[in-house]
């Protein structure tokens, strides 16, 4: 277990992120990933997991800050109420809000429509030495749109270019454009929050029954929950498709949101420790010119004291 406030260590981290992590590596079946699964591993544990992983991130973050040079991109998906705000709130709420940026992507705009698909998500990827995440993404792009190809139909396409190649064609886009994000110092870690049907119902109905949660619901989320088993395909064929050693997906047990945070944070511990973040270190001509800063300000400080000591005899 985590001491310190530090991170659980390697192994045990390793226990949380290996069996959900999908990088292309060996064959994907969605179906042999459970939504329920949490292993041995009990809520009160967890919760100590996910505060040690939440300190080690707010150190790892300040190191990405400081060091400038890699940036860190975490895209969010899954089904309506698969908890993907809850635990961005959860797992980054110890970090500084200035080193990290969220943005989420909905119903895409007159403008982003006359775009390509990808710009609108392209032009908000992190500054080096940010943390970026994404809650959706470009990945709404072979999911929404896919099951509801009249959607498709509405994006400005030439129409010569809609054939029935566009779904591999938006494939080979987006895991081109990771690499390159990749081979420019972006690390990519994809979480897909898998929920069960079960579980999303109990939640919506969680939503219809608390008032202060009816905002969350929709009745669009009905709609669309008629659609499961689509976007359960949907799923497999995106995430069997874009997955990378550069840009993997992580299948997140969802239906215990405790149990997801748990790996989430450390999947995210686990790649950013990876990437060997070091502070600047100071050059020898700085390094002296800020020793006589501090000589200065300590004997600034000395005489302070001494004046006011002075003062209070003289009262006295």
């Amino acid at each position: 277990m985590a001491k310190n406030g530090k991170s659980a260590d390697t192994k045990q981290l390793k226990s949380y992120v290996d069996p959900f992590r999908v990088d292309g590596s060996r064959e994907f079946h969605l179906k042999s990933h459970k939504p329920g699964e949490k292993g041995d591993l009990d809520k009160d544990t967890a919760h100590k997991i996910i505060d040690a992983n939440r300190g080690r991130l707010r150190e790892l973050q300040e190191k990405l800050y400081a060091h400038d040079r890699w940036s860190v991109l975490l895209i969010f998906q899954g089904m309506d109420a698969a908890g993907k705000d809850s635990a961005v709130e959860h797992v980054m709420s110890g970090i500084n809000p200035q080193g990290c940026q969220v943005f989420s992507f909905k119903t895409p705009s007159t403008k982003e429509l006359d775009h390509d698909f990808m710009w609108r998500t392209t032009k908000c990827a992190p500054e080096r030495g940010r943390i970026g995440i994404f809650n959706r993404s470009y990945y709404e792009e072979l999911l929404i749109v896919r099951v509801h190809p009249e959607i498709l139909a509405k994006q400005r396409i030439p129409s010569e270019l809609v054939t029935k190649n566009i779904w591999r064609e938006r494939f080979e886009d987006i895991s081109a454009y990771e690499k390159y994000l990749a081979r420019n110092g972006t690390l990519i870690l994809k979480f897909f929050l898998n929920v069960s049907k079960d579980e999303q119902r109990k939640r919506f109905l969680d939503r219809l029954e608390e008032p202060a949660k009816n905002w969350k619901f929709s009745l669009g989320d009905i709609a669309e929950r008629k659609l499961w088993d689509k976007y359960q395909a949907a799923y497999q064929d995106l995430i069997h498709h874009t997955s990378a050693k550069h840009a993997p997906w992580m299948v997140v047990p969802a239906d215990h949101k405790w149990f997801a945070r748990v790996v989430i944070s450390s999947a995210i511990v686990s790649a950013m420790e990876k990437l060997d973040l070091r502070y600047p270190e100071v050059d020898k001509s700085d390094a002296d010119a800020l020793k006589k800063v501090r000589e200065a300000l300590v004997k600034e400080e000395q005489e302070e004291a001494r004046s006011s000591k002075a003062k209070k005899a003289s009262k006295s």
